[in-house]
């Protein structure tokens, strides 16, 4: 059996949620094996039945096989360089109600918000299931924007996006938020080309999506 991945959208956002998630330890190539597949204890996962018979839970703990889908170093690298992506973003998002009252901003902020969160916590999980370090919970900063190639706000972008507030807050969050999200993307086109494990593919392919559609609602308020 695969291991499966459910989207479902909210306000907007596509918000993924991982059904099984524990993965084999993979070399810096691709693994001999496909990815073992464990239950684990948080969304429930569902094992089809037979034709015309209904399906039934999983239980905790329960091993479901291997999947098809094989880790390689271009997943990996993929997940170590979108948690700490993700975690600005969410930093970000984080400073908006204190700073200003403009809905479609705090709209835009909750979104990101509930999305990337989870996704955090799939990438997280993926990688501790190899074997493989978190990054702490600190986001990163560039030394200049965009420095890393992927949109990353300096530590100077942030500070000032700290010390903003009203107008100026807005205009400034959906410049860097623009960006950002332009670089969660181009991020996301590399694990496409490269990658090769089905769990980290399809989150990718849901970070494009959810966040092409932000950038064209950010910069609706940009106007």
């Amino acid at each position: 059996m695969e291991a499966m991945l459910i989207g479902r959208r909210t306000c907007g956002v596509f918000v993924t949620v991982v059904l099984g998630s524990a993965l084999a330890a993979c070399t810096a190539g691709e693994p001999e094996h496909g990815s073992l597949l464990v239950v684990g204890s948080g969304a429930p996962v569902i094992v089809p039945g037979a034709p015309g018979d209904t399906g039934r839970t999983a239980r905790p703990g329960e091993r479901l096989g291997r999947s098809e889908s094989r880790p390689s170093a271009a997943d990996v690298l993929f997940t170590q360089r979108m948690i700490p992506h993700h975690r600005q973003a969410l930093e970000m998002a984080d400073l908006a109600p204190s700073r200003t009252s403009a809905p479609g901003i705090l709209a835009i902020c909750r979104r990101i918000s509930f999305g990337q969160r989870p996704e955090v916590d799939v990438m997280s999980r993926w990688l501790r299931a190899l074997g493989r370090g978190v990054a702490d919970d600190h986001p990163r900063h560039t030394a200049s924007p965009g420095q890393d190639g992927y949109g990353m706000a300096s530590l100077a972008e942030m500070n000032r996006l700290r010390s903003s507030r009203g107008g100026a807050f807005d205009t400034l969050l959906l410049r860097l938020m623009i960006r950002h999200h332009e670089g969660a993307v181009k991020m996301a086109g590399e694990e496409l080309s490269s990658g090769t494990d089905q769990i980290m593919r399809k989150l990718a392919q849901d970070v494009a999506s959810g966040q092409r559609v932000e950038i064209g609602r950010m910069r609706k308020l940009l106007k």
